[in-house]
């Protein structure tokens, strides 16, 4: 007969190759504190509804929280033929206090178990993520703030476009972020669903109090349908969408920071302490940071993508397949947080070239939109103050000139709407005061986008406070 925990109907043991196929304790043991928590809960659970005795709950729970000092301790050997988390702790449970050990997992399954710990494990990494999302929200502004008098071009096609503000760009990422909170605030709702009491696919014949348990363990809801509880990954399904979507915002942010750090750009330069050299050409200085966070955005998409396929032709209830939903979102989990935690790093330790982005909306044409408003301001329709920017635009770079360098004669000969405050208008700094509307780059504007952006992360993190004292602490 076999000796695994579930062997009773079989007559042999599992083949050692099939052990370790299946076995899943490599990845999920870090859901060990989740597991004892849910566990304690229940045991609880069961004296209470009288199904064990007083005595077992308190064997079972004094049993548990030395499981945990002694995983915590570096103390508690895992066992591959075991399976996984949940089957170690109760086996080596099992071992120390004898049947009272054996009494836990009456009315539980590890399909319930299992999904419980999971719910458990991403409610909790998902208030890390919204730690790291706040942290990284308040080096962007922060970044802005201390730059706030700087412009720099704003681009369309790479193609230098109109004048802005360097922390108008820098907030533009905000903004994302922002969205970000929020899809990962629906992801806590949705991963703080109560499964245990399902049991493997029908409920149970005991007279268990789910929401006690659900109490316990601070959930919000619990699932209504057996079936679904078991079987549910939508919240992994989520948790990696929003992951993916907030890494192809820092990969976009990659991006920018790799071309504005490279000598053909120098908008900024990044901490020495942040980049790499090259083990061959002495004088390089690489943003390796930065192009990892932008490959490994490709990683956390194909997790999404993964799991997709893994639940699409899975029939009702539990099957196998649901244990892939581990490792890819234990893998996006740990990219997500690291990505955000040293990114807010290279904002923070970023120098920006002031003096650079000033050159750059100098020697170019990105006025040539303000000096087409200033004709139609003038009373000439827009689409002709366009084709008169673009004849003044040819004539300068055949006179190898800037706009700001034509004299009055040449603007006459332009258009007779010119007048001696056409110099003014195209400056670079007129250029950006008088884009004013709701949102635009102005520094009236910009001034009052950091000020929503200092009251919306004091929102998040109140938010986020109180999601963070709902998780559940085994002591």
């Amino acid at each position: 007969m076999s000796e695994a925990m579930w062997g009773g109907r079989f007559a042999k043991t599992t083949d050692e190759m099939i052990n370790d196929f299946q076995a899943s304790i490599s990845f999920d043991k870090r859901m060990y504190r989740e597991d004892i928590a849910g566990s304690i809960a229940h045991a609880t659970m069961l004296a209470t509804c009288g199904i064990i005795s007083g005595a077992d709950r308190d064997a079972i729970i004094g049993g548990l929280k030395d499981i945990l000092a002694k995983i915590e301790n570096g103390e508690f050997s895992f066992d591959v033929a075991l399976e996984d988390i949940h089957m170690n702790i109760e086996k080596r449970l099992t071992d120390a206090i004898g049947d009272a050990g054996a009494r836990l997992h009456t009315a539980r399954s590890r399909n319930d178990q299992v999904a419980l710990d999971t719910h458990m494990y991403v409610r909790r990494e998902t208030v890390e993520v919204l730690r790291l999302i706040l942290d990284m929200q308040r080096a962007l502004i922060e970044t802005a703030k201390k730059n706030a008098d700087v412009m720099m071009p704003g681009y369309t096609h790479l193609q230098r476009a109109q004048p802005i503000l360097f922390a108008h760009h820098l907030l533009a990422y905000f903004s994302m972020l922002a969205r970000d909170f929020e899809r990962f605030r629906g992801v806590y709702a949705r991963a703080d669903i109560m499964p245990l009491g399902a049991g493997a696919l029908a409920g149970t014949t005991f007279p268990i109090d789910r929401k006690m348990v659900a109490d316990a363990l601070h959930f919000d809801r619990i699932y209504t349908n057996s079936l679904d509880a078991v079987s549910d990954r939508d919240y992994i399904m989520e948790f990696l969408f929003a992951a993916s979507i907030l890494m192809v915002h820092l990969s976009r942010l990659s991006e920018e920071t790799i071309l504005w750090c490279s000598r053909e750009f120098s908008f900024v330069e990044l901490d020495d302490a942040h980049c790499t050299g090259s083990s061959m050409m002495p004088q390089t200085k690489n943003p390796d940071v930065s192009e990892l966070v932008r490959g490994k955005t490709g990683r956390v998409a194909g997790h999404l993508m993964a799991m997709l396929m893994t639940v699409k032709g899975l029939p009702l209830a539990y099957n196998k397949d649901l244990q892939e939903d581990k490792e890819g979102v234990f893998d996006a989990i740990d990219t997500v947080k690291f990505s955000l935690a040293v990114y807010a790093r290279i904002l923070r330790g970023m120098k920006v070239r002031k003096d650079v982005m000033r050159r750059a909306v100098e020697e170019d044409f990105s006025n040539a939109t303000d000096l087409a408003d200033y004709l139609a301001k003038k009373g000439l329709p827009f689409r002709k103050a366009h084709a008169v920017a673009g004849e003044a635009v040819g004539y300068c770079i055949e006179k190898k000139k800037w706009l700001q360098d034509l004299s009055m004669d040449e603007f006459k000969k332009l258009s007779p709407l010119f007048d001696e405050d056409i110099r003014e208008a195209i400056l670079p700094e007129t250029c950006v005061k008088n884009r004013d509307s709701l949102g635009g780059t102005s520094n009236a504007q910009v001034e009052a986008q950091l000020a929503a952006a200092d009251a919306l992360v004091a929102e998040e993190e109140k938010e986020t406070d109180g999601l963070a004292s709902k998780q559940v602490n085994v002591v």
